[in-house]
């Protein structure tokens, strides 16, 4: 199993990333700020505008650094990509897998089965440890709805029926998610998911989520040699990285949306770390925000769990790398089917 290395996150606009030997430098207003040996870093997240040194871009392509550029606000702008360097027998096989239709569906029935799965079982912890706290009955219908669809899935025919059931999964699951909001209510509530832009606090700690696990998944994805663009539920389209995407569908409740809440619940995130800039329509986080999100973020990644199919102990930080090496051995054919991640 790969070592889970660490992930710089740049926040300021202003500070500008250099190369001095085999270290990544940090300035601002040409003054130095910190440094770090660049044999500790697996990723760069960089959101700003002054950018980086072409020499530091062209050494983390050549040591396979994923270096992402965001805006300030979170949005995703561009990515280096070095040399690939992936099983090309393993790739060519993924795109003709991607251009079958049934094999395409095969592939997204598991990953919508891990999406509702653990929505599922967001809503059944809930019921245990807060049931005075919740609207109990309406955990309950919702808790059956998805359980149910499980079985729904399984035997859906063609891609447009499982987009449909996905969507209503999602939305089943969304109608309880202001009851997992247990303090500072009267800021933080959530009625609907609002992406582009979030219009709320809640959606906004999701989008900025989202954004994070969707670049992990990407970069584990890449890391095993297969190519993050072509995906099976997601379809083509140019700049979309479709299988990180996918990826993600059976993980975003497990690592995104508990995360959310337990920034919430514990008091971590308050609603002074917002804003609404002039300029655009939606809430954002603060850079203030952004860095108790982040430095919490890599606390949760360091964290155990016991990987339900592979039976090993792993960081939460290696649970997109695990679900990627799994789908790479599906499409080598060394299992017989992709086990998606089901959490408990």
């Amino acid at each position: 199993m790969r070592k889970l290395l660490n992930t710089l996150y740049v926040l300021s606009p202003n500070k500008y990333l250099a190369l001095e030997g085999e270290n990544i430098v940090i300035t601002e207003d040409d003054q130095l700020i910190t440094r770090f040996p660049l044999h500790t870093i697996e990723c760069v997240c960089y959101f700003g505008y002054r950018g980086a040194s072409p020499a530091l871009l062209g050494k983390c392509a050549d040591m396979q650094i994923a270096f992402y550029f965001f805006s300030p606000s979170g949005r995703f702008l561009a990515q280096t990509v070095g040399e690939a360097k992936g099983n090309i027998l393993l790739r060519r096989t993924q795109y003709r897998m991607a251009d079958d239709d049934q094999t395409s569906l095969r592939l997204s029935k598991w990953f919508i089965i891990g999406k509702v799965y653990n929505s599922r079982w967001i809503l059944e912890r809930a019921k245990r440890d807060h049931p005075d706290k919740i609207d109990l009955k309406h955990f309950e219908s919702v808790s059956h709805t998805l359980y149910e669809s499980l079985s729904t899935i399984s035997d859906i025919h063609d891609s447009e029926t499982l987009l449909g059931v996905e969507g209503k999964m999602a939305e089943q699951y969304f109608s309880c998610f202001n009851d997992l909001i247990l303090r500072n209510k009267a800021s933080f509530y959530f009625d609907v998911r609002s992406r582009r832009p979030p219009r709320d606090y809640v959606n906004a700690l999701l989008s900025f989520g989202y954004v994070i696990l969707a670049k992990d998944c990407a970069s584990a994805l890449s890391s095993v040699g297969l190519d993050p663009y072509v995906g099976f539920f997601h379809r083509d389209r140019p700049g979309r990285q479709s299988l990180a995407l996918d990826l993600m569908e059976e993980l975003r409740s497990v690592l995104v949306d508990r995360f959310v809440l337990y920034l919430i619940n514990l008091g971590i995130i308050d609603e002074k770390m917002f804003e609404k800039p002039i300029d655009e329509s939606g809430v954002r986080l603060t850079e203030q925000g952004r860095k108790i999100f982040l430095s919490e973020w890599q606390k949760r990644k360091q964290e155990s769990l016991k990987h339900p199919y592979l039976q090993d102990s792993i960081p939460w930080g290696l649970v997109p790398f695990a679900q990627s090496m799994l789908l790479a051995r599906y499409l080598r054919a060394d299992i017989d089917g992709y086990p998606p991640f089901l959490w408990k």
